[in-house]
């Protein structure tokens, strides 16, 4: 008796529930969704791997779908349909940044580019960002810093004696080392407390150094410019660095990783990438050289297996979330302002309707595609997000990538430890807003002598 009276007020619930979800979505005009519990509203249904999970629900409740995260009204589009009309219509609405505790203390009180809300210091910030700390000049003034640190990676490999080295380990140190030196001008082997701190005035002597142009030097010559519209202040620099750094170590790291686990998963692929990358260097007809910069654009086939790693492993899968400004109108549906954004960009660079064979890693897509997905004009690619929030740090961030891979190709053979197949290698995704490999790529390296 007991137990059907519980099943009974448990159906009951349950159509009350599925009632008010179906009713408040027709009565406000909202998009489809998947019924919601109360208080916790569709949190229960947001596994370990968002990106995944929403996925999923979006395969039932189409490519623009509305949940509740608790009582946080959520929107989420995975198509590339939905999300070229919204870049190209209602990028504007589409332009705030949610309010978040962990990215007001990691933005410094939103001092940084990536969280700050859309508003007059976000245009300004954004403007000193692109015009003075990673134009095209600045970037390539760094070439040397790249070049080198690159070096000091393949001398560390070189001393593996031919046992495993944990690429993901030394990745990531290198682009550590990289930033640091750009931004500081010193090698910090890692990130720490002493990052923050070197960006003020009080801690370090960068205000002395007339003659060295780091990152810090510049944004501390801004700093005392009275012309600057905006007056910078310590917080600010600290938050631009943050971004700086978060942009041109995670995802680097990430991404180098990611396209050495698709290298060796697929042989015929690796053995064509190193072969255009030791026939070029062949051309030289010098010894030990190695790829720089100016080598890369004759490397095509390399180019192109980079973006197809980033096309099946996006950096951030859902890009950093946006909030809706201003209400309007997506296919029919009204988005009320405030509702948070997420913009699932790796469904959408996995949409069969864009790609053919979206599962397969096949480079021989980009070979002879003009297209360039790395600016966020061509929505069925989006690694580096698109419109006003797009990121800035990408022409920051490939060089050092296609450079780093190009002379781990050209430097070594690579081999997989003793007992594991290609078939066998660990592909799990770690938790995290970066889309990092859950375990270490460890792989055994052969030195090659051109």
């Amino acid at each position: 008796m007991i137990l059907s009276y519980a099943l009974f007020v448990f159906l009951t619930l349950l159509f009350l529930i599925l009632t008010f979800t179906k009713s408040d979505l027709k009565r406000n005009n909202l998009p489809p969704g998947p019924w919601r519990l109360p208080f916790i509203g569709n949190l229960h249904q947001v596994g370990e791997l968002p990106h995944r999970s929403l996925q999923q629900l979006s395969s039932i409740h189409g490519p623009l779908m509305f949940l509740k995260l608790g009582s946080v009204p959520t929107l989420v589009v995975s198509s590339a349909e939905i999300a070229k009309e919204i870049f190209k219509n209602h990028d504007l609405a589409f332009s705030g940044r949610p309010k978040l505790y962990a990215a007001n203390r990691l933005g410094y009180n939103g001092s940084s580019i990536a969280f700050t809300p859309y508003g007059e210091y976000w245009k300004e910030i954004r403007k000193i960002m692109m015009l003075e700390v990673l134009s095209a000049k600045r970037v390539q003034s760094f070439q040397a810093v790249r070049l080198e640190e690159v070096q000091n990676l393949l001398h560390s490999i070189a001393l593996s004696g031919g046992t495993p080295v944990n690429l993901s380990q030394l990745t990531l140190s290198l682009t550590n080392n990289v930033v640091c030196r750009i931004a500081f001008g010193t090698r910090f082997g890692g990130p720490s407390s002493k990052f923050y701190e070197h960006a003020t005035v009080n801690n370090n002597d960068h205000s002395k150094r007339q003659h060295d142009e780091d990152l810090v030097h510049v944004l501390l010559r801004l700093q005392k410019d009275s012309n600057q519209t905006i007056a910078l202040n310590d917080q600010h620099i600290k938050g631009v660095l943050t971004d700086i750094f978060i942009a041109g170590t995670d995802t680097a790291s990430a991404t180098m990783i990611w396209t050495m686990l698709e290298l060796i998963k697929n042989p015929d692929k690796m053995e064509r990438a190193t072969r255009e990358v030791r026939e070029l260097v062949l051309l030289k007809k010098e010894k030990n050289v190695m790829v720089e910069e100016s080598d890369l654009s004759m490397l095509p086939y390399l180019k192109s297996v980079v973006k197809e790693a980033l096309r099946i492993h996006p950096p951030a899968p859902l890009l950093v979330p946006r909030e809706t400004i201003q209400p309007c109108t997506i296919k029919g549906y009204g988005i009320p302002a405030g509702t948070r954004v997420f913009i699932n960009a790796k469904a959408i660079a996995m949409d069969p309707a864009c790609w053919e064979n979206p599962n397969e890693f096949t480079p021989e897509r980009f070979l002879h595609n003009p297209i360039d997905y790395f600016k966020g004009q061509h929505i069925e690619m989006l690694p580096f997000g698109a419109g006003r929030r797009g990121c800035p740090g990408v022409n920051f961030a490939m060089p050092l990538v296609e450079l780093s891979l190009a002379n781990l190709l050209l430097r070594f053979d690579w081999k997989l430890p003793n007992g594991i197949g290609r078939n066998e290698v660990d592909i799990q995704e770690a938790i995290g807003l970066t889309m990092h490999k859950k375990s270490p790529l460890c792989l055994i390296p052969f030195p090659i002598y051109l």
